[in-house]
């Protein structure tokens, strides 16, 4: 009997970790911050593959240099794919943008770069700090950056 509690109560403290990592994750988080088109393209394609792949949200925040994306006027760098096409993250953050991803500038962009909203590319607008670090905070999303 001793024995069988023992086992009972092993078993069940085993099944509580496990129970807490099988929370569903809703998505990706993802903080662009580089000027370089590569790396931003790797972020871009990360977030479509979450999107499209995996039917998960996601949420960008596009600061710095990184920034100059969600610019109407800004043209962005290419890259080439395995496959020897050519894309960039400007057309690709469109792309995800009409995917359904929120995409956000960073409230300092903006004053730093002497424009207002109205610089901005449809379904881009600023981001709210608190909303921001909300979001970061949520064990229900993954965070990466880039």
């Amino acid at each position: 009997m001793k024995k069988t509690m023992l086992s009972m109560a092993l078993a069940g403290a085993l099944m509580v970790p496990a129970m807490v990592n099988a929370q569903e994750i809703k998505g990706l988080n993802v903080l662009i911050v580089s000027a370089d088109a590569q790396t931003q393209m790797m972020g871009m394609v990360l977030s479509t593959s979450t999107i499209k792949d995996h039917g998960k949200a996601v949420n960008i925040t596009l600061c710095g240099p990184a920034g100059n994306l969600a610019l109407k006027e800004f043209e962005a760098g290419s890259v080439k794919r395995p496959d020897g096409s050519v894309v960039n993250p400007k057309g690709a953050l469109g792309g995800l943008i009409k995917a359904g991803a929120s995409v956000e500038v960073c409230p300092l962009f903006l004053p730093t770069a002497g424009k207002d909203a109205s610089a901005l590319v449809e379904g881009v607008s600023v981001a709210k700090p608190p909303m921001v670090a909300k979001g970061l905070l949520d064990p229900a999303f993954k965070n990466i950056s880039f």
